[in-house]
């Protein structure tokens, strides 16, 4: 079992929803988090003073699936993320080392 989290664009969320739900992904944890990489936040203009913005609003993902659909989630992330400019996100993977269903007890794959 696998653990992908992927950190992208809000305004990409639907998309990616979208392609993990047509390659039969059942359910998925959204978090708004604000952070950083390359791009280093940017500046913007208020009421005549310039400021910083350090850190950028984005979307945090996590999915458990089982490891031989690990590809098809990253290809849908990927492809229904991507805009081709700095700032389109990163996918990480983890292993599972155990999934339990608390309404069940079911644990391992069956849990997922």
């Amino acid at each position: 079992m696998k653990l992908v989290s992927a950190i992208i664009k809000p305004f990409k969320l639907d998309d990616v929803r979208q392609a993990l739900s047509d390659i039969g992904v059942s359910g998925i944890t959204v978090s708004e988090v604000k952070g950083f990489g390359r791009q280093k936040g940017h500046t913007e203009l208020y009421r005549g003073a310039e400021y910083v913005v350090d850190f950028l609003p984005k979307m945090k993902l996590e999915v458990a699936i089982a490891a031989d659909k690990l590809d098809g989630v990253i290809d849908a992330i990927t492809e229904s993320a991507r805009t081709g400019k700095i700032g389109d996100g990163k996918i990480f993977v983890s292993d599972l080392e155990q999934v339990i269903r608390i309404r069940t007890g079911e644990s391992g794959p069956e849990a997922l």
